[in-house]
């Protein structure tokens, strides 16, 4: 088992796949989808079609017949033409999540219309280093449009400056291109990334010690193994716990259960970690929206360690995770933004 953080480039059925392992283990997984389904990051000239006040957006027309919803009507009328971008993927017999605010992203650079400024991540701490990075900002978007912000992602940090400045200016060219496009019906003018191009966009940042691209990379680093395990809905945990996670079209269910073990402290050993696998279980099986929990029988007065367990858990989760906390019933709630399909749609074996 090679230590450390590897990328693998393969494929799974003729589409393409990436994953991360971490020690050996799955972080991190991309699958191509098996149709037309639009994918996350797509930008579309559509055309908005009928407001539904009642849940406060408003539907947009697609290509080739397709539906997007959009959370916003305010200065929208129907038959108005406008740019949207894919938030998630579509439920089962619904129309597509849109957003207005579009970002068009690379690997160093996020151009943000109607978000103006300069910026450099944060991560980056060095003085210097960030001074440099604010003079090719500036020269990259000079002239720009007011609106047209920027941001200087973390990679940056071990990139040749020719290589940021070179980004900069074809994914500035990219946004004045798209922003100007609006005559005409609905359209796709930006896919979304694919799974290796999401990996190399995405993933390469801390630089991996293995970055791979042979054909059967997953088979020799046991990926398809661990895919294999993810179909199921059990997920044995440290102590001989286990949990239960069932997806349902309404929620994701998730019963967490001590096992052999009935000593005192045995509910809360297994509930820590549970609350410190199910980022990981959530992201890799591709689950989200509402997320019930019910944890093993614990007295209310340990709640309050499981509590920082599970914060500390999410906190360093990119994707977007409203913890409600504890219900009248003892159970735990929490609603995680839905951002791919789920696993399960997307494997066939």
């Amino acid at each position: 088992m090679t230590e450390g953080r590897i990328v693998i480039l393969d494929e799974l059925d003729g589409r393409a796949a990436a994953a991360v392992l971490v020690n050996g283990q799955l972080e991190e997984v991309a699958i191509d989808p098996k149709g037309e389904e639009a994918i996350p990051g797509a930008i579309y000239r559509a055309v908005a079609d009928r407001p539904v006040k009642g849940q406060g957006g408003i539907f947009v027309k697609l290509p080739q017949g397709g539906s997007g919803f959009l959370r916003q009507i305010s200065g929208i009328s129907p038959g108005q033409r406008l740019l949207v971008q894919v938030s998630g993927p579509a439920e089962p017999g619904k129309a597509v999540p849109v957003t207005a605010r579009l970002l068009f992203k690379s690997r160093y650079a996020i151009l943000t219309p109607g978000a103006p400024g300069l910026n450099i991540s944060r991560s980056l701490k060095d003085e210097d280093l960030r001074a440099e990075l604010a003079e090719l900002a500036e020269a990259g978007m000079a002239g720009a449009a007011e609106d047209l912000g920027l941001i200087l992602r973390s990679a940056c940090g071990a990139a040749e400056a020719e290589v940021i400045a070179e980004d900069i200016g074809a994914m500035r060219d990219l946004a004045e291109a798209v922003l100007a496009d609006l005559d005409g019906g609905p359209e796709l003018l930006v896919d979304g990334p694919g799974a290796h191009d999401l990996a190399c966009r995405d993933w390469l940042d801390p630089e991996p010690e293995e970055f791979v691209t042979d054909p059967g990379g997953f088979a020799a680093h046991g990926v398809l193994d661990q895919l294999g395990d993810l179909r199921g809905p059990r997920v044995d945990l440290p102590g001989g716990g286990h949990m239960m996670i069932e997806p349902t079209r309404a929620l994701v269910a998730i019963d967490v259960n001590t096992g052999p073990d009935t000593s005192p402290a045995a509910s809360l050993k297994v509930n820590i970690a549970a609350a410190r696998a199910l980022p990981r279980q959530l992201r890799l099986r591709g689950l989200g929206g509402q997320v019930v929990v019910d944890f093993a029988p614990l007295p209310k007065k340990d709640r309050a360690i499981l509590d920082q367990v599970i914060r500390a858990a999410f906190k360093g989760e990119a994707n977007e995770t409203n913890l409600a906390g504890w219900t009248s019933l003892g159970l735990f709630e929490l609603t995680r933004r839905r951002d791919r399909l789920p696993l399960a749609e997307l494997l066939s074996f």
